[in-house]
């Protein structure tokens, strides 16, 4: 009897547990408020560069528009936390047969939402490099040859994380999918 009193007090510490899932939830929701204020930024940065195209420099409106894609990229970020990290980590999203569904969902795992987000992060940090490399002499001054080097440096780590990513996941499907292959299934 003791023993069945031990088993029932683990599966009700399982489904504890299981259940602890629920609790990144409230943090997708903030996410999805935090977008919607972002939104808000969006469109006050596209205002302020139609109110000033007609004074602006090329230099200027492009790097209004780079900013403008740089929130854009940020909310593709910010999407993909949300929808990838509730539909592997907290609860499946059923949208297989939706009209609508992203591309990115398919197959996706937590290795392939690391590799997404690290190359979303490489690519918001190389238009922030763009941005600073466009507007170089107002770098210098504010910033000094050392920011731009910094600068250099946090894009090439985003890139050689998201690189060092990539390699580990294909070295993990190749190794899980030659098991498979020989018909080395350890189930």
């Amino acid at each position: 009897m003791a023993r069945s009193g031990v088993k029932q007090f683990e599966e009700f510490f399982e489904k504890i547990i299981f259940w602890g899932r629920w609790v990144q939830a409230p943090m997708y929701l903030g996410l999805l408020f935090g977008s919607f204020m972002y939104l808000y930024k969006f469109f006050e940065e596209l205002y302020h560069l139609y109110d000033g195209v007609v004074s602006y420099t090329e230099a200027q409106v492009m790097l209004g528009i780079l900013g403008l894609v740089d929130i854009s990229m940020v909310m593709n970020l910010i999407v993909m936390v949300i929808v990838g990290g509730y539909s592997i980590f907290t609860s499946k999203i059923d949208v297989d047969h939706h009209e609508d569904k992203p591309q990115w969902l398919e197959d996706l795992d937590a290795g392939k939402l690391k590799i997404k987000l690290a190359s979303s992060l490489a690519s918001i940090s190389g238009v922030h490099l763009l941005k600073t490399f466009i507007d170089v002499r107002g770098a210098r001054d504010m910033e000094g040859n050392e920011g731009i080097v910094v600068e250099i440096a946090i894009h090439l780590t985003f890139i050689v994380s998201a690189l060092l990513l990539a390699y580990t996941e294909k070295i993990q499907h190749s190794y899980h999918g030659h098991g498979a292959a020989e018909g080395g299934d350890s189930h």
